[in-house]
């Protein structure tokens, strides 16, 4: 869906990250100008973003978070082929399918999560049955680990795709469609003057929006030449539900862990063991694999861990609230936006019961 407003109008986008970029080059595309302010540089470091691991897995995610969001990323999951062919540079999407795991001591645990499965299936009949495997199984999906676990899930459908490359080929967009884009350059929604200003600052908008919280996140890039897995593999655990999501070139991010806490120092020993254990686990092959990086990051989150958007004034928009759940609703977000600049309300976001807030 691109912006078909009536007329060209000015738009002023505060926050250069996954939601900013997507809106700027969609509101430009449809030949509006457009001004980007953004306190961090075009590298997207600041940004959950950059950090994230970028998995597209509503029914995975359906373990810890609301229907709305399966619903909102199932649609997105159908979204991001297009809106990935529309750039000229080229961005890693697979499409195939998460794999459940996990160690005998913790079938209980896998129990749990296999009904909170089928839970959110009665609930959206529409997403793929879980499939379940045996050792055979396993092998045939990931030969590189065969014979290490007896049982898993498979879950068709899911996907991913390669954060860092997706925030670097909608730069190039960007620049391509001359959108201003200001860097380093922090600003309030009430220093702008434009017909609209759509504020995508994340955790930087917390004193317009008080009630935003940090969640913290800590994920490990590691270069693993013996470790060859098709697709993202998530390791049900008792404490913490592990993910290893493979990306071009042996790259694997590996994480994990969530903390309530705004701390963006650098990541603990302890969550170091903790997640190169559990890959060593799942691969003996990240045994000899090189730690390219080692990085911690907030996530914007509302009380409820649902994304929202809020309206303060007629032609001033607030999006916020994306939690852990950035790349998989974004595209859902972006168009609910866009109907709701062009129409005044969005079909999308009643669909999904996405909070509307005027203060």
């Amino acid at each position: 869906m691109d912006a078909n407003l009536a007329k060209p109008l000015s738009t002023t986008i505060l926050g250069a990250g996954l939601m900013g970029r997507l809106l700027a080059l969609a509101l430009a595309r449809a030949g509006h100008a457009v001004q980007v302010f953004e306190a961090g540089g075009p590298d997207a470091e600041g940004a959950a973003a950059r950090v994230a691991a970028a998995m597209l897995a509503p029914l995975a995610e359906s373990a810890i978070t609301e229907p709305q969001v399966v619903q909102m990323g199932q649609y997105s999951l159908q979204r991001w082929p297009q809106l990935i062919a529309q750039l000229d540079a080229p961005v890693f999407f697979q499409q195939n399918g998460t794999l459940i795991l996990w160690h005998r001591q913790d079938a209980a645990e896998a129990t749990r999560f296999g009904h909170q499965l089928s839970a959110t299936r009665q609930q959206l009949p529409s997403l793929p049955a879980p499939q379940a495997l045996d050792a055979a199984g396993i092998a045939a999906l990931e030969p590189a680990i065969a014979n290490r676990f007896a049982q898993g899930l498979y879950l068709p459908g899911e996907g991913q795709l390669d954060n860092r490359q997706l925030l670097a080929a909608l730069l190039l967009q960007l620049q391509k469609h001359q959108v201003g884009l200001h860097w380093h350059s922090p600003r309030q929604p009430e220093d702008c003057q434009a017909d609209w200003v759509i504020d995508c600052r994340g955790l930087g908008a917390q004193a317009q929006w008080p009630s935003l919280r940090a969640v913290r996140g800590e994920v490990l890039r590691l270069h693993a030449p013996d470790v060859a897995l098709q697709r993202p593999v998530r390791l049900v655990h008792p404490r913490y539900p592990l993910y290893i999501a493979p990306k071009p070139g042996n790259l694997f991010v590996v994480g994990a862990t969530e903390i309530e806490s705004d701390d963006m120092s650098p990541m603990s020993v302890r969550s170091s063991l903790e997640l190169l254990s559990a890959a060593y686990s799942v691969h003996p092959g990240f045994g000899e694999a090189r730690i390219l990086e080692s990085a911690t990051q907030c996530r914007p989150t509302l009380p409820n861990n649902l994304p929202a958007i809020r309206r303060p004034s007629p032609r001033v928009l607030q999006i916020n609230g994306l939690y852990r759940h950035g790349f998989l609703i974004a595209p859902a977000m972006l168009d609910a936006v866009l109907e709701l600049m062009e129409k005044e309300h969005s079909a999308l976001a009643t669909q999904w019961e996405l909070a509307i807030e005027t203060v």
